[in-house]
């Protein structure tokens, strides 16, 4: 089943390492994401915008979701959505970034990898 909320879900999972931000993050800005799906039955790909400021990542449509950028790049983030559930890690630079996510909804898991480019 395909989904676009598990997709969403995931790409805001791509951001967080420790829960301690830094204040004024090299990583501070507007970045545009795109998440692919290499396994499972979500949507094949998904595309949005994501805000750091201070280390913290936000998104204004997600109510559960957690990311922090880490002075070296590092990012990890996750993400609840009703049952839907994913999660991410990778690394950014001072302009681009990748990683892979992971995810379910229900018992349909689905992973890939994220790409970030910086606004």
């Amino acid at each position: 089943m395909k989904t676009t909320s598990l997709s969403m879900i995931a790409a805001a999972c791509f951001i967080a390492s420790s829960p301690v931000a830094h204040a004024r993050s090299t990583y501070d800005g507007s970045w545009d994401l795109v998440f692919v799906t290499q396994r499972g039955a979500c949507d094949p790909s998904y595309n949005f915008t994501v805000n750091i400021s201070d280390g913290i990542v936000t998104h204004p449509n997600l109510v559960k979701f957690r990311g922090y950028v880490a002075r070296s790049g590092s990012v990890r983030a996750s993400v609840t959505v009703h049952e839907k559930f994913a999660s991410g890690t990778g690394r950014l630079t001072a302009t681009s970034g990748g990683g892979r996510w992971s995810g379910h909804t229900g018992s349909e898991q689905c992973s890939g990898y994220w790409t970030a480019q910086r606004n």
